[in-house]
């Protein structure tokens, strides 16, 4: 059973930072793909960061360079870093797990991210 927590969404003005943090159990987080996605009231969820086994990443357009995914494979966790946010980033945020050994998505509850002054 796979179980993701995320934690660190919050209310931030424009311009602040957060830190999302998500703890996989229940798969080899080594050999698992790491991602995450949002989804605004009325829109549909949308890619913001993925990274790989092997650490690669890749993001939306809308946050590069102001957003880093990166994780720690010792502690089972995966961070997302938001630099310069925007009102336009306050969204639902999921963590998403899809291991290489069983390509199937696993999400977490979600953290809310409200950007507003």
């Amino acid at each position: 059973q796979v179980q993701l927590v995320e934690s660190g969404g919050g209310l931030v003005q424009p311009g602040g930072s957060l830190r999302l943090s998500c703890t996989a159990s229940g798969v080899v987080f080594s050999a698992t793909s790491m991602a995450w996605y949002r989804q605004a009231p009325g829109k549909q969820r949308e890619l913001v960061a993925k990274i790989l086994i092997g650490g690669s990443t890749n993001y939306a357009d809308t946050v590069k360079g102001r957003f880093t995914i990166s994780r720690d494979n010792a502690k089972n966790t995966v961070y997302l870093q938001m630099n310069s946010l925007k009102p336009e980033d306050t969204a639902l945020y999921y963590c998403n797990a899809r291991p290489t050994y069983r390509p199937v998505d696993s999400w977490g509850q979600g953290t809310q991210v409200t950007v507003s002054s």
